[in-house]
């Protein structure tokens, strides 16, 4: 059955005499069972439309003739009088046609005389100007728990018919396997279910991280979206100090302290700063730290050369961030994505950021947004009000200490004893690189190493530093004038 919020939306618009509702979704078979518990409750019938079939009762009383028509089908609907639910599947490719159009939009006038209401789905249902004046939109968002929990128990009844399996699911196996399946469409659960349990006879705890490994492939696959779990979340951070602090205290936002008080889960925050030096980096981090798993959303992906498209593909964003909350959504490059002047591109920026920042202020769900920026000249203003974002960080060249960390983290994530080299002289010699330059400095010199078949030594890293013209060098007045504009009106993150 699916979610208790969404039957009762469509249980009143269908109350109160709406003739046409549309539900943009690719999950066919879950409107179908959404429309199965509503007629029941409301003791009407339900008639399924496909152009392969026809008109037909769900009951099994057979496709009523000539109504594989769209045209024929409308004037059928126009004469009756039974009141019912009418789910017509594969009518958006028809709409285009003057005469379907107007044979449509007559059957949803004799529908409001009726009660009758008419359910349009699919992915991308388009009514021209005066039809969808005539029909009310419903969002069916991704399944939450009730319904992947009453998948994961239908999926598993259906496979013991013909396999033998073992379910070794204790309570806290169940959250964790309800957890690994969120975000997903509940096709997508039950695939994945069945391959877990098919995979080595059983269905455990043990088979969680292979449902994340799934459930980040299918959302991938979108083309949206780069999925982190948790657990295979090891990015490290050096320096950052007052950002760590502000994300320890941060953190207490989720727990059940805060929402006794009143309080809400954190917003998010917004980073910018100098190219490298590590504002991506602190978006995995915040991840980590919160163990949440983490999606990362390119913002030029939303774009889409079909009208329309742009505006679902944000929204698919949402919903997915949404299904995984609690959640961390990193935008990088949030300004190559959303503006707030021109026109160059017919408004669809503006309609983006418009749609973006409303989310921002309405959203329910535990969903933190960890905004990255270069430009600060690109991000438009109502961004950094106060109020979008909890905080505004401004990330700077990294100092000494700080290179001197991010020198051992690189040499130790590369195998190398950062107690044979003399940290302190490499960061010295590094003055002005950011910690991208000081991992292709370490990278650089480790290709050298392995060229001459000899140990990497200090020697080596302080030659490729001195080869190397950083950012702070080539752009020098860039990087002054961000810091300028930086100075008293971003918290630095150190």
């Amino acid at each position: 059955m699916a979610g208790t919020n969404i039957l009762h939306e469509l249980k009143v618009l269908i109350q109160s005499m709406h003739p046409v509702v549309l539900m943009q979704t690719i999950e066919e078979e879950r409107v179908d069972d959404l429309l199965r518990a509503v007629a029941a409750e409301l003791k009407l019938p339900i008639f399924i439309w496909t152009v392969t079939r026809g008109l037909q009762r769900v009951d099994g009383t057979g496709m009523i003739h000539g109504t594989a028509d769209p045209k024929t089908l409308f004037r059928h609907l126009s004469t009756l009088t039974v009141r019912g639910i009418f789910h017509l599947k594969d009518l958006a490719a028809h709409l285009g046609d003057p005469a379907t159009s107007r044979a449509f939009r007559e059957a949803a006038q004799a529908f409001g005389r009726t009660r009758s209401t008419i359910i349009l789905s699919g992915e991308n249902v388009t009514l021209p100007g005066e039809l969808a004046r005539e029909a009310v939109p419903l969002r069916l968002q991704l399944p939450g728990r009730e319904e992947l929990k009453q998948t994961m128990h239908r999926t598993v009844h259906a496979l013991r018919d013909q396999h033998t399996f073992e379910v070794t699911l204790g309570p806290e196996g169940m959250e964790q396997v309800l957890n690994a399946l969120s975000g997903l469409t509940i096709n997508q659960a039950r695939q994945a279910l069945s391959w877990a349990i098919l995979s080595d006879g059983e269905l455990s705890a043990e088979d969680v991280p292979k449902l994340i490994r799934r459930k980040g492939e299918a959302i991938q696959d979108e083309g949206l979206l780069e999925f982190y779990p948790p657990e295979e979340n090891a990015f490290e951070l050096g320096g950052f100090d007052r950002l760590k602090a502000w994300l320890a205290r941060a953190k207490m936002g989720f727990g059940a302290e805060a929402r006794a008080l009143g309080l809400t889960p954190p917003r998010g925050v917004m980073i910018v700063g100098v190219q490298g030096c590590g504002k991506s980096l602190a978006a995995k981090v915040i991840a980590r730290e919160w163990q949440q798993p983490l999606l990362k959303l390119d913002a030029a992906r939303l774009y889409d050369k079909y009208i329309g498209e742009s505006e679902k593909n944000l929204r698919k964003v949402f919903d997915v961030a949404e299904a995984l909350a609690p959640s961390v959504l990193w935008i990088d490059e949030i300004e190559k994505g959303f503006a707030s002047g021109g026109d160059g591109d017919g408004g669809l920026s503006k309609r983006l950021l418009g749609s973006f920042l409303t989310w921002m202020q309405e959203r329910r769900a535990a969903v933190f947004v960890a905004a990255t920026a270069n430009d600060l000249s690109a991000v438009p203003p109502e961004m950094l009000r106060k109020g979008r974002f909890d905080e505004t960080f401004f990330v700077d060249l990294p100092e000494p200490s700080e290179r001197e960390e991010i020198f051992r983290i690189h040499l130790r994530l590369r195998k190398q004893d950062a107690a044979a080299f003399d940290v302190p002289a490499l960061a010295v010699a590094a003055d002005g690189f950011s910690g991208a330059e000081i991992e292709q400095a370490v990278i650089a010199g480790l290709y050298k190493a392995l060229h001459d078949k000899t140990p990497l030594t200090t020697a080596t890293l302080l030659d490729e530093i001195g080869q190397t013209a950083p950012l702070s060098v080539v752009r020098r007045e860039d990087i002054a004038r961000l810091r300028d504009t930086a100075r008293g009106r971003f918290v630095p993150v150190k």
